[in-house]
């Protein structure tokens, strides 16, 4: 019997979550759990809608690894918040979001969730890698368009991405992607290395943006190709598409690994089946009413049985 796997790119959805839910929904001590409650009701929704046989909550253990830094000092720079102790890098979040993360591992944990994180890594190497291992159909659930670049209609991998807050959900197959942005999987690392990405601090090659950059690629194949091209007097590149290209070169060789997520990290063992009841539920209750988690956590729990 084929087992659906689904992989949730943790953080993404739960600052789906923070910015969908009212901060208003708060526990019995008024501290704001709506990134909490969000994230549970959207889990509940997920399992009931497609039936996954594993589910893995991956984590960023490290949400801006060094060695994509020095690949390219920009990634991610503009998130970073320095403590003033020590001058290590922290991710800039908004103030009422923090103290809901560790409440969410605790649930995750005690309802027996399995919930993966890799040091020196981000949640999207680990789904990556998760992915990759797969012997049957694979759901990624996330909201970063970079995790288009696991999308395989031959291994069954696609990704759900949330259109409109966290109800509706799009399904991107190689079709979808192709009809979207004219490339496939593989592809779509390349568009976007090519394009850039303000929001990871990834600045692109000057002057080529989506659609320009959807057409090199089919025209050329992939990077290497295009690259191939800019040093064939003969190609079909433009003077000016030659001329930026040239430029960006340094950028185009460091790119691909930072682009492009790892698929082959020491994963740790870890218990995918779906929990069809808690894993702890002394340590679920007392969550449940520190925190008041009410109709939340009883939709997810009546979701997982």
């Amino acid at each position: 019997m084929t087992q659906r796997l689904m992989l949730l790119d943790t953080a993404s959805l739960y600052f789906r979550a923070y910015y969908g839910v009212p901060d208003s929904v708060r526990a019995p001590d008024g501290t704001p759990v709506n990134a909490v409650r969000g994230l549970l009701d959207f889990i509940a929704r997920l399992v009931t809608d497609h039936r996954p046989d594993s589910l893995v909550a991956c984590m960023d253990a490290d949400w801006r690894p060094a060695w994509r830094v020095a690949l390219i000092p920009s990634y991610k720079a503009h998130r970073v918040a320095e403590e003033h102790s020590g001058g290590a890098d922290t991710e800039t979040v908004p103030d009422t979001l923090t103290p809901q993360v560790p409440v969410i591992e605790e649930v995750l944990d005690a309802l027996g969730i399995a919930r993966v994180g890799v040091p020196g890594y981000e949640a999207d190497d680990v789904i990556g890698t998760l992915a990759t291992r797969a012997t049957g159909p694979v759901d990624i659930v996330t909201g970063d368009r970079d995790l288009f670049q696991l999308v395989d209609d031959a291994r069954g991998v696609r990704v759900l991405y949330p259109v409109k807050g966290m109800g509706t959900l799009a399904a991107f197959d190689e079709a979808a992607l192709r009809a979207k942005y004219g490339v496939d999987g593989p592809g779509y690392a390349d568009l976007a290395l090519l394009r850039g990405d303000p929001s990871d601090g990834l600045p692109g090659v000057a002057g080529i943006g989506e659609k320009t950059a959807a057409r090199l690629l089919e025209r050329f194949g992939d990077l290497a190709g295009i690259i191939a091209a800019v040093d064939d007097p003969r190609s079909a590149l433009t003077p000016a598409q030659r001329s930026r290209l040239t430029a960006a070169a340094p950028y185009l060789a460091a790119a691909p690994r930072v682009v492009r997520v790892a698929r082959d990290i020491p994963v740790p063992d870890h218990e995918a089946a779906v929990p069809r009841s808690p894993r702890d539920p002394d340590a679920l209750d007392a969550l449940a009413g520190r925190w008041g988690l009410g109709g939340s956590l009883t939709r997810l729990l009546a979701a997982l049985r």
